[in-house]
């Protein structure tokens, strides 16, 4: 997800000042996103060059609020509507490291793997706890348990390479 959809998303649903935008961005996405303030008047600065953004008055602190545009709604409903495919996705550092350690000689890969389910294990504590303790609603539950599923899938392929490389001795 981009930063600049995810902020026209939020402005959707009304006015907001850049401290705001970032606090609900980081409460939907359940603060495994963080931002950083500059990135956001940054972002918001572009939405604003690209027609998608327009600024309002101050509020009484001096902080300028945002509302989105006709052009900003029509974008936001371009990206909703198009899926995410996986050329888009970034690539998976774990699957390019075990790949590596394959054709690498004298890595146990053994120990990689068992590293990395130990590390994997740990963050599923994590996100399990995380999702107990969540207070922030659906969309915050959402995030959470999407990284769970794939924290639980990063088990399974992990399984499944151990699996693998038996099979090759």
């Amino acid at each position: 997800m981009s930063v600049r959809h995810g902020l026209l998303a939020l402005l959707s649903r009304g006015p907001r000042h850049g401290y705001q935008l970032r606090v609900e961005f980081e409460a939907s996405t359940g603060a495994t996103w963080p931002l950083n303030i500059g990135q956001v008047y940054t972002t918001l600065s572009r939405l604003e060059r690209d027609g998608l953004v327009r600024p309002g008055e101050s509020d009484e602190q001096g902080r300028v609020v945002y509302t989105v545009t006709a052009a900003g709604l029509e974008e936001l409903g371009r990206w909703f509507g198009t899926p995410v495919v996986q050329s888009d996705r970034p690539r998976d550092e774990l699957v390019i490291k075990l790949a590596m350690a394959v054709a690498a000689k004298q890595v146990d890969v053994a120990e990689v793997i068992r590293m990395q389910r130990t590390a994997t294990m740990t963050a599923l504590q994590q996100l399990t706890r995380a999702k107990r303790a969540a207070t922030e609603g659906t969309a915050q539950r959402l995030v959470l348990d999407s990284m769970i599923f794939r924290t639980e899938a990063e088990q399974r392929w992990l399984d499944h390479c151990e699996a693998v490389l038996k099979e090759e001795r």
